[in-house]
């Protein structure tokens, strides 16, 4: 505030100084802006992704492209067991053959346990009304578990428990670096 001296009875008065901080304050204070409300089209966008047939088929398609990656990746890598017999030719072949035959097996594995995963979850969700960690839980144990049936019970409690975890470490590790 600066002072002003009145000239007629020489009192002095206080008027506010444009820098102070009020005015500062002032001048920094967000301006409120308008809401726009979703388009029809966003609408129907949302509606069809909220469908849990349609988030698990993506899932899915999603799933088997990562494993068919994972699988050249890993394909790859073998070396072939009787390299030293072996010509430059006949290896190229061979290491094509085991790179699409991972390919292939992993792709599908990978797009099952996505399906499986992502429809599971989904269906909890919309059932129970809640987006917590029991959703995790339950998707990640119907999962291990379908994934390990042709092993028998002991390995389906046993693939139930370990994916269950693991999409819990998983879902906890996100949520908190997001």
């Amino acid at each position: 505030m600066a002072s002003k001296t009145n000239s007629e009875n020489g009192s002095k008065t206080e008027v506010p100084n444009p820098s102070s901080s009020e005015a500062k304050q002032q001048q920094q204070q967000p301006q409120i802006q308008g809401i726009r409300m979703p388009t029809i089209e966003e609408f129907r966008a949302q509606e069809f992704w909220n469908n849990c047939g349609v988030r698990s088929v993506a899932s899915g398609i999603t799933g088997g492209g990562f494993g068919f990656f994972m699988g050249m990746l890993l394909g790859a890598l073998d070396n072939p067991v009787m390299q030293e017999t072996m010509t430059g030719r006949q290896q190229l072949v061979h290491n094509a053959k085991q790179m699409a035959r991972r390919s292939w097996g992993s792709a599908k594995a990978f797009a099952v346990m996505g399906l499986i995963y992502s429809g599971v979850e989904c269906v909890v969700e919309k059932g129970r009304a809640k987006h917590d960690t029991t959703n995790t839980v339950i998707a990640g144990c119907v999962t291990g578990g379908a994934m390990s049936a042709r092993g028998g019970p002991k390995a389906a409690c046993a693939g139930c428990a370990g994916f269950a975890a693991f999409s819990v470490l998983i879902d906890k590790y996100f949520d908190r670096h997001n």
